[in-house]
């Protein structure tokens, strides 16, 4: 009996050994393993901030950050198809990615310090600024004739979204105008176009989609000030999921895979991008 029983512990500490091995296996694989294995890539994202974000007629997402989750899908599986959109709130962005409910979060993501200390963002793939919005009726056509008319004495408003720095964020676009601010997004474009302002602080992402799909409304100044960088977000202990990611990213704003990004970049902000350079590297120049 003393025996059995010897070498049930035996047996038993085994088996312990052996299911701890693969435990163990199936963490070092990662999350990188984990997708190829599920055979698609799960996205976390919105769907109310055109042009990074939104459901088409047919219910499908679009916008850039999609598009930069299916140039990863296609550099996954080689096809952007196998990737699942989930649809969040932006405060929902860091909790989702911390309780493994996503594997990237993409979805205009400032890169910042404090974030950085939650989770671990990728390169960058666009640099977001504050622009001026202009409409064709206005007298004014570009950013200097609006500086200009403030220094000729004249009264020159500028609407933007209602926050503690907006009057003077105004002044240090425009010195000398008078800043009139609403609550939200839509009112300042309302204000553009009925002229109740001579231009709007919003966006430059927003300005270039707004200018190249509705020129007869809307006008870039050729503005642009406050720059922010947007990154995708993942697990800060995923190491090998991020390296990938990165290198993904890189190749297609730099490398062999331009294209893909060149010609959503085109889609969604209305400006053809150049070929990179051959040489240094793109983002060393």
């Amino acid at each position: 009996m003393k025996k059995f029983a010897k070498l049930s512990c035996v047996g038993f500490f085994c088996l312990a050994l052996i299911f701890a091995c693969m435990v163990g296996n199936a963490e070092a694989a990662g999350k990188l393993q984990e997708i190829l294995a599920r055979g698609k890539l799960v996205v976390g994202t919105g769907s109310t901030n055109v042009p990074w974000h939104l459901k088409n007629n047919n219910g499908e997402y679009e916008g850039m950050d999609i598009e930069m989750g299916k140039i990863l899908a296609r550099g996954l599986f080689g096809d952007e198809t196998k990737v699942e959109f989930v649809e969040q709130a932006p405060d929902q962005r860091i909790p989702n990615l911390l309780a493994d409910k996503v594997d990237i979060c993409l979805q205009f993501m400032t890169i910042t310090p404090a974030r950085a200390q939650q989770i671990a963002f990728t390169v960058p793939y666009y640099t977001e600024g504050i622009g001026l919005i202009l409409s064709p009726k206005s007298q004014y056509k570009k950013y200097d004739d609006l500086v200009a008319a403030v220094q000729a004495g004249k009264t020159v408003t500028i609407a933007i979204l209602q926050n503690a720095d907006a009057a003077n964020n105004v002044q240090r676009m425009v010195p000398g105008s008078k800043d009139d601010q609403y609550e939200n997004q839509g009112l300042v474009y309302q204000a553009v176009t009925s002229g109740r302002a001579d231009a709007g602080a919003v966006d430059l992402s927003s300005i270039k989609w707004l200018a190249s799909k509705q020129p007869e409304l809307y006008v870039d100044s050729g503005f642009g000030f406050n720059p922010q960088l947007y990154g995708g977000g993942v697990r800060p202990d995923e190491q090998e999921w991020l390296n990938y990611v990165n290198t993904v990213f890189i190749d297609c704003m730099a490398g062999s895979t331009y294209e893909l990004y060149n010609t959503a970049y085109e889609k969604w902000f209305g400006e053809k991008l150049p070929t990179p350079p051959i040489g240094k590297p793109l983002m060393y120049r």
